[in-house]
């Protein structure tokens, strides 16, 4: 049964901002380790590789609620080196996927639905909206701050594209020199929204991705990075990657999410808003995609010898899940869709180990 979420779809994104978190996150309950942190999450200790990735966690007050209810990897929401407007409301609504959303599925599109339901699946559309950095920086920083032993805040950003390449690159670096100038230990580079690159998602284009970490380890050498990455349809396109950026990189986090329409049942776009009929499917039926995801990066990882964190991301809602992840070669797991829902998730996996 699903949980009262701790994002709030009824709601518009500034609320939430300013009116959230909601559900089991508002209650002020802390969930108590009885244990030391013993496991290893980019040089750092935790009680449990297991978290909250880059999406719901609008901001300070979301991230302390989820370290609170026992989540150990929370990813403050994406930031940018100016503000950046949101996406008109709905954000986030439910859609009709089933258990397991084909690519071929994806591209036919797929319809909204009336109410959130098991399996829960969702598409959400934000824009990867920021609040200027004299405003996120503090927050970040006392988030940072907050965070317990066994605990860690990743610092997730990506550059704003000023109509030039080189500005864009030199966008990321400057973004990720202010989340280091508010005690980031772990930045998270995202590459898997933005259709920014040369050849469609940025990911995609290894090069480019290359010049963006050289700018990003120029200014912030000794801080572990993290690239989130997109579903690879072409083995060979990933394999290109891997061995492009692999060796520059401390570790990569995938899934975000896989691109779908998504219209009402009259067939109009569900979202309003020019440009919007395509968005990011999240949930349960994208978890197939995230555990080839990892499956892939484990094996060309070993096939060239590299050193990289793998973090599975998508469709994590049950205990049983994470350990999914962990057999097909995640360090670490990362749950948006089903930690909303389900607040209790990370303090259910812990009581299984």
């Amino acid at each position: 049964m699903l949980s009262k979420p701790f994002y709030d779809p009824a709601k518009s994104y500034e609320e939430n901002l300013l009116e959230g978190p909601y559900g089991a996150f508002a209650d002020g309950t802390i969930y108590q380790e009885t244990t030391t942190p013993q496991q290893n999450f980019l040089g750092q200790k935790v009680f449990l590789p297991f978290g909250i990735p880059a999406g719901p966690l609008l901001n300070g007050k979301f991230c302390r609620a989820a370290l609170d209810k026992g989540f150990d990897i929370v990813t403050y929401k994406t930031v940018r080196s100016k503000k950046h407007a949101v996406h008109p409301w709905p954000n986030v609504i439910p859609v009709e996927a089933g258990n397991h959303l084909t690519l071929e599925q994806a591209e036919q599109g797929l319809r909204a639905k009336e109410t959130f339901s098991e399996p829960i699946a969702i598409t959400n559309s934000f824009g990867v909206p920021s609040s200027d950095p004299d405003v996120w920086q503090p927050d970040f920083a006392a988030t940072v701050q907050y965070a317990k032993e066994g605990q860690v805040v990743v610092g997730s950003f990506q550059g704003t594209n000023p109509g030039n390449v080189q500005g864009f690159i030199d966008d990321y670096a400057t973004t990720a020199k202010l989340l280091v100038e508010a005690g980031a230990s772990v930045l998270e580079a995202n590459l898997s929204c933005p259709n920014e690159g040369t050849s469609n998602l940025l990911c995609f284009d290894a090069e480019r991705v290359a010049h963006i970490v050289d700018a990003i380890k120029n200014t912030a050498p000794d801080i572990p990075l993290l690239l989130k990455i997109a579903y690879f349809r072409e083995q060979n396109l990933f394999s290109k990657f891997m061995k492009t950026v692999g060796p520059l990189v401390e570790g990569l986090s995938m899934i975000n999410t896989i691109g779908a329409p998504v219209r009402t049942s009259k067939g109009d776009p569900a979202l309003p808003g020019e440009g919007r009929l395509r968005s990011g499917i999240c949930g349960v039926p994208i978890k197939w995609a995230g555990l080839e995801m990892v499956t892939r990066a484990k094996e060309l990882r070993e096939e060239n010898n590299l050193s990289l964190t793998i973090v599975g991301v998508g469709g994590v809602t049950q205990p049983s899940d994470y350990f999914e992840y962990t057999k097909a070669g995640a360090d670490a797991v990362q749950s948006a869709t089903g930690a909303m829902w389900n607040p209790y998730l990370a303090q259910e996996i812990k009581k299984q180990i």
